[in-house]
């Protein structure tokens, strides 16, 4: 019989968050995958697995699919862990995951830590429906469009962010979004200092202007106002609508047709408004 790839999600800070299933399942496979084998051996004794450990990151994961379908394919299973949390969420492992599944091999998933439920468990929102959109792009005009589709969405948002970004980021979120849009932002979650920071856009980005932006951070946003036609969207949001549908390469006509109809204004004040976006992008770029 052909071997099974297991996705298994680790502990995001606090090792007792390893489930007994993921401790037995590290132990029992053929071989472990792991982003830094020296941070993943630490777990591994943890959990009394002497599994050999191979490095599988997004500069070798391409050139380590073809080993681990060799393994599959002599009946041995192996399993597949990140640095923290679940796989392939803005991990790597997704190109492993595809050949495998591409071979006819079972995948099987070991859920576990992930910092997006945890952060919107204690963030007070609802999160019956949410939008994961993982790090933001660094600048440019793919972090405007990023920065748009966050201030548009209806729903929740939730980014992840390095310590040294997340004052700019919280102020660029503000910008777009509007100072008074509400925010939690947690910082090294599970982990001994563990931070969760409630309040508006303004004030979570004036804390973070001056406290303490070390370790690992989660934010998220709330939703928009639902866009109701006949009430309409502000300018603002409409701009930002037609700057989301713009980067995904829409057409100026089409995306002015659908700023008019979601945001309830003129076609004529929709084109004009979606052709001046389309051509301050023209000039950044």
């Amino acid at each position: 019989m052909a071997g099974s790839l297991y996705v298994v999600a680790t502990p995001i800070g606090n090792l007792e968050d390893l489930s007994p299933r993921a401790a037995r399942v590290l132990a029992e496979v053929d071989l472990v995958l792991a982003e830094d084998t020296r941070r993943t051996r630490i777990l591994m004794d943890r959990a009394g697995a002497s599994t050999k450990l191979v490095s599988a990151h997004r500069h070798n994961e391409e050139r380590r699919s073809g080993t681990v379908l060799q393994l599959l394919e002599q009946g041995r299973d192996v399993a597949l862990v990140s640095d923290a949390g679940t796989p392939v969420v803005s991990d790597p492992g997704a190109r492993l995951v595809a050949a495998a599944v591409a071979e006819g091999f079972t995948v099987v998933p070991i859920p576990g830590p992930s910092a997006v439920p945890a952060i919107l468990s204690v963030s007070g929102l609802s999160a019956d429906r949410f939008l994961f959109l993982g790090f933001p792009p660094r600048s440019g005009a793919a972090r405007r469009a990023t920065l748009a589709r966050v201030a548009a969405s209806e729903d929740p948002v939730v980014l992840f962010e390095a310590p040294f970004r997340i004052a700019t980021l919280l102020d660029d979120l503000a910008d777009a979004c509007g100072r008074g849009r509400k925010a939690v932002v947690g910082r090294e979650l599970t982990k001994l200092h563990e931070e969760v920071t409630h309040g508006t856009l303004a004030e979570v980005a004036a804390y973070y202007r001056t406290a303490d932006a070390r370790g690992e951070f989660v934010i998220v946003i709330e939703g928009g106002a639902p866009t109701d036609a006949d009430d309409g969207l502000s300018e603002r949001m409409a701009s930002a609508l037609a700057e989301a549908l713009l980067e995904r390469g829409e057409p100026v006509r089409s995306v002015a047709r659908e700023v008019a109809r979601r945001a309830g204004l003129p076609r004529n004040r929709a084109y004009e408004l979606v052709q001046a976006r389309a051509e301050a992008r023209k000039e950044v770029t």
